[in-house]
């Protein structure tokens, strides 16, 4: 018999492929893009806060009208800061506390001294209005900060504002330099006329009034084109006339204090409309206007209805 072949095992050879050498790994772009928006509001705060002691700068040199164009920019970074850092989701800790010291410098102590060194230089009672002012601007900002974490509060409460916000009370201090550079000097201009709005104001602002809050209102799309026009009107009369323009809307905000604090009252005694939108709150007193005053409702005169009661045909 013959003897099975043995079949020898095949040795394979095996290769090591070379390894390409590690890269450091780069910082991704991502992360820097991210950086970069939480970087943007808190950059508009600083921008404010520049603006605020460069308006006290002026107002040292005896420059008024750079000194209130100051203030006004100051209150315009201030409400843009917010927004930005909203629509880029670049809300931090670190920059709703550098918004609270920034509007403490700008809309306290840079008013407090403009209207001191322009108007009250050399009166020991202005300097301690101006002192009032400025500690009643702190007081505001601070009782603001505790009402934003309040979560117990009904959804209407932020529609509106308690108190005089600081960029308002800030404008409506300076309202005496306005009517001084408009009008020229006068009763305005006297220490106890300026001294008595300081006052007034710093009572505004840690006052319990509501104002109204920009952020309910929305522009709707069939009025856009009206307030483009509006705002080329405004552009147009700032350029012309700043003082005037400052006088009159400081009046026109002042005016609507009365009927932000009936809006909220109406609001408050109807339950039932604190989750409404605030156009659909404004929609419902009008209707409960026109019922009150017998006039029919668009609705009604669409359709051809007509009052009970009311002369046939």
């Amino acid at each position: 018999m013959k003897e099975p072949v043995r079949k020898e095992p095949v040795r394979r050879t095996t290769y090591r492929v070379p390894q390409a050498p590690r890269r450091r790994s780069r910082p991704s772009r991502s992360g820097t893009l991210n950086t970069g928006k939480l970087l943007v509001p808190s950059a508009l705060t600083v921008l404010a806060i520049c603006a605020g002691l460069s308006a006290a700068k002026f107002a040292l040199d005896g420059r008024v009208h750079l000194c209130v164009a100051m203030i006004a920019a100051a209150a315009l970074l201030d409400g843009l800061d917010g927004r930005v850092a909203r629509l880029l989701g670049a809300t931090t800790k670190i920059g709703a506390e550098l918004d609270s010291l920034a509007d403490a410098i700008n809309f306290g102590v840079a008013p407090a001294l403009t209207l001191y060194v322009l108007l009250l230089q050399g009166n020991d009672v202005g300097w301690l209005l101006s002192l009032i002012y400025c500690c009643a601007i702190v007081l505001r900002l601070a009782r603001f900060n505790t009402l934003i974490d309040d979560d117990d509060s009904p959804q209407y409460t932020k529609d509106f504002f308690v108190g005089v916000p600081a960029p308002a009370a800030a404008l409506i201090a300076i309202l005496p330099i306005g009517l001084e550079q408009q009008f020229g000097e006068g009763w305005w201009t006297s220490d106890a006329f300026v001294g008595g709005w300081m006052t007034f104001t710093a009572l505004l602002a840690v006052s319990r009034l509501p104002t109204a809050s920009l952020k309910s209102y929305a522009v709707p799309p069939n009025a856009l084109v009206l307030v483009l026009i509006g705002v080329a009107l405004f552009a147009a009369a700032l350029l012309t006339y700043p003082y005037a323009l400052m006088c009159v809307a400081i009046g026109a905000y002042l005016i609507h204090i009365p009927f932000a604090w009936r809006t909220k009252r109406w609001v408050a005694s109807r339950p039932e409309t604190w989750d409404f939108h605030p156009r659909e709150r404004r929609a419902e007193r009008r209707a409960i206007r026109q019922v009150r005053r017998g006039r029919p409702t668009k609705s009604s005169a669409r359709l051809g209805l007509r009052r009970p009661g009311g002369p046939h045909r």
